[in-house]
Parts: structure tokens; C-alpha cells; sequence
């Protein structure tokens, strides 16, 4: 049995009859958050379940209130997000409020776009992922006791930094401009995550 299959089996079996169970996958940038949401929610409706993934990065600021409040080239840190916004958000999810619009964050515009999902009532598991989950800061805490089950990734950082200049080369930029992305930001906020967060009930090196 995978490792993924493994993973789903034991949270079908911890869900039991619940109507909701909320998940959240945290870990630093360029831990592979995204992808194993995307798996496990694949792998939960694989198995009968239904599942949606509600990425963190749909709370981030848009640009414009970024470069009015100087935050622009920190975009990402734990501040450029709202996240009262989002906490509201996961407690209607855990709720089981009906037809519930998320905010989905399209990474090619850097701008999160309102509404581009909608979570019914009767969708069982809800996959959480974004670096600050677990952390242990004003606001953020109040997060993780709204999630069920917790998972945490664990990237060595000198394999972060390979993963996260690979990324912003891949989307255009040169590698000046790829590590002043990458080592200028993404690599705080990572050491801000694997520093500042809480134990999570599964931790998984990636």
C-alpha cells in the first residue's frame, strides 16, 4: 500500500460518520503542499469520499494594498495575508454551511480570484493547505484547534532553495530576480515555518 493510501485509509477510518472533517497540510514553501492536497483529495474520492482542497493562498492581499503598505516584497510572509478573513472562512466550512465560494490564488497572475470554487454541504472532507497552519503567532493559532487532522512537511533547506529557484525560473524570471524571490523571501518564511509552528499530528519528510 502507498503512502498515500495509507494516509487516506486511516483518515477515512478517524472521519467515521462524521459529516465534515477538516485536514490541513502545512509545511514551507516549496515543501509540496499543493501537490499532496491535490493526491489526497484525489485518493478520497478514489476511495467513495467526497473531498475539496481550500488552498491558504486564496487570503493572500491583493498587490495593490501590498505596495500601499510597503509589504509588496515580502508577498507571502505571515502579514501580506488575511487571515481573519480566513478563519471566518473555515469556520463556516466546518459548520457545513451550504454552497460555501472560496478564493482561489492563480499563481500565473499573482492575484487571488473570488469565488472560483463553492464547497457544498454534503462534501465530507475538506484538505486545508498553506505554510501557516501551526503557527504560533497572533491570529494564525487560532487556526489549527478548527482542523480535525494535521500534517506537516519537512523539506531540508538547502533542497527548499533548489525546489524554489526552480520555480520562479520557471516562470519567467532570471536568476537574479529567482534568488532575490527565493532566498529574499521564500527562505525566511520557510525557516519562519519550520521554527514557529506547532507539533502536527503526522509530520511527512518530503
Amino acid at each position: 500500500m502507498s503512502a498515500i493510501a495509507e494516509i487516506t485509509e486511516r483518515l477515512r477510518q478517524q472521519a467515521g460518520p462524521y459529516p465534515r472533517y477538516m485536514i490541513g497540510i502545512a509545511g514551507p514553501p516549496g515543501s509540496g503542499k499543493s501537490t499532496l492536497s491535490s493526491q489526497l483529495c484525489e485518493a478520497l474520492k478514489g476511495s467513495g469520499e467526497t473531498a475539496v482542497v481550500v488552498p491558504m493562498d486564496g487570503f493572500h492581499f491583493d498587490d495593490a494594498i501590498l505596495n500601499a503598505r510597503g509589504h509588496r516584497s515580502r508577498k507571502g510572509a505571515p502579514h501580506t495575508f488575511d487571515v481573519a478573513g480566513f478563519e471566518v472562512l473555515l469556520k463556516r466550512i466546518k459548520a457545513c454551511a451550504p454552497d460555501i465560494a472560496i478564493p482561489v490564488f492563480d499563481r500565473s497572475m499573482e492575484l487571488a480570484r473570488a469565488g472560483a470554487e463553492i464547497i457544498s454541504a454534503n462534501t465530507k472532507f475538506i484538505v486545508v493547505e498553506g505554510n501557516y497552519l501551526l503557527l504560533k503567532q497572533p491570529g494564525w493559532e487560532r487556526l489549527k484547534p478548527l482542523l480535525d487532522f494535521t500534517i506537516c512537511l519537512h523539506v531540508p533547506e538547502v533542497e527548499l532553495e533548489r525546489r524554489l529557484l526552480a520555480r520562479w525560473r520557471a516562470f519567467g524570471f532570471d536568476e537574479p530576480a529567482a534568488k532575490v524571490k527565493a532566498l529574499g523571501n521564500d527562505i525566511p518564511n520557510a525557516r519562519l515555518v519550520l521554527a514557529g509552528s506547532a507539533a502536527a499530528d503526522l509530520m511527512i519528510a518530503s
